[in-house]
């Protein structure tokens, strides 16, 4: 886990309740600025990188819609906060703001509320599906990585607790970060998290300033013995024949990861396991921004030559790979995972 401490807290008047107000005593040093929409942050003179480090905003999320999903969770909860501390190449968040420092939303009180009102109107009992057999499963961390989250603002702990008691909700979260105070919780399998995977070299040129891929390995069993319901995510999966100018073959390192995983994770964990697979969509205007922040990453994630257009759910143009190839790919991905971990699941893959 990086150790988080802002320069400088933005905030908008709608988001100073006292949960606000105990956050910021958590950084004394740090300058106060008012702001008038926490989405639209004035020039403060500071790029990608340095924004995450040095800024940290506190906004009130006004629209507390709550989504359809199907994959990862049967619903997205509303945002308990946007951006996040590490950088990773391929992050959709970053996509559509200039810097994007951690925002969290200091209104839990009628987050959680909009949830549990969402939730106590579903039809009980649940029809079993492969999110959860009892639960309605709610992604809490679409927008942001929680596990950074909850290290800055008490009121995440709230939230997970919200869900570890309540009759019907269950919440989800995948993470890059190893946030050990999370162990602490107990949350009697009514949390799950995700922790996300990739082999590590490559992991070491996209995912940037994230935790290592050891220490997320070597945190599963933990994390489980704590009381969480324990996933992993395989995701992106990135294709490649060579880095820089090494030979080096996505197959043979995911066989690799593979093992690795099976060699870390005990059999009682292994039985509860499954996994979710998403293959790298990337974005043109992305591909640009990174050339200036990450270039090395982009000979990776930007490959036009497999790849092509195609409109996101939300109107955006994104970049991936080709459909018959891409077939081929998940194809290969199942195959080299049913040889190695045939223990683990696949939830879904796409």
């Amino acid at each position: 886990m990086p150790e988080f401490n802002p320069k400088q807290i933005l905030y908008t008047p709608d988001a100073l309740n006292d949960c606000a107000k105990d956050l910021a005593g958590q950084f004394p040093n740090a300058t106060m600025q008012e702001v008038q929409q926490h989405n639209k942050l004035p020039d403060m003179g500071l790029k990608h990188y340095k924004a995450k480090s040095d800024l940290l905003v506190l906004g009130k999320l006004k629209t507390k819609t709550i989504r359809e999903s199907g994959r990862s969770s049967d619903f997205i909860a509303p945002s308990l906060a946007n951006g996040c501390y590490g950088g990773c190449a391929y992050c959709y968040v970053d996509r559509h703001k200039e810097i994007n420092p951690i925002t969290i939303f200091t209104n839990v009180d009628e987050i959680v509320a909009a949830v549990d009102h969402h939730a106590m109107k579903q039809p009980w009992p649940k029809i079993p599906n492969q999110t959860d057999p009892v639960f309605y499963t709610y992604d809490v961390g679409c927008n942001s990585d929680l596990s950074v989250d909850y290290a800055i603002f008490k009121g995440i702990k709230e939230v997970l607790t919200f869900y570890k008691d309540h009759p019907r909700a269950k919440a989800t979260f995948a993470t890059k970060f190893v946030n050990r105070d999370l162990l602490e919780l107990n949350p009697e399998k009514k949390v799950r998290i995700r922790l996300s995977l990739m082999p590590a070299e490559i992991s070491k040129l996209v995912d940037v300033r994230t935790d290592s891929m050891e220490k997320r390995l070597l945190s599963i069993n933990d994390f489980y013995d704590a009381g969480y319901d324990v996933h992993v995510n395989f995701s992106p999966v990135i294709v490649y024949s060579k880095i820089g100018n090494t030979k080096r073959d996505w197959r043979d390192d995911y066989r690799e990861l593979f093992r690795q995983l099976n060699e870390a994770v005990r059999d009682d964990v292994k039985a509860q396991m499954q996994c979710e697979v998403i293959f790298l969509t990337h974005n043109e205007a992305q591909h640009i921004t990174n050339l200036g922040i990450n270039p090395k990453a982009e000979d990776l994630l930007w490959m036009p030559d497999f790849q092509e257009t195609k409109q996101s759910m939300f109107g955006g143009i994104n970049i991936r790979y080709k459909v018959q190839m891409k077939k081929r790919m998940i194809d290969t991905f199942i195959n080299i995972l049913t040889e190695e971990i045939p223990w683990c699941g696949i939830r879904y893959i796409f």
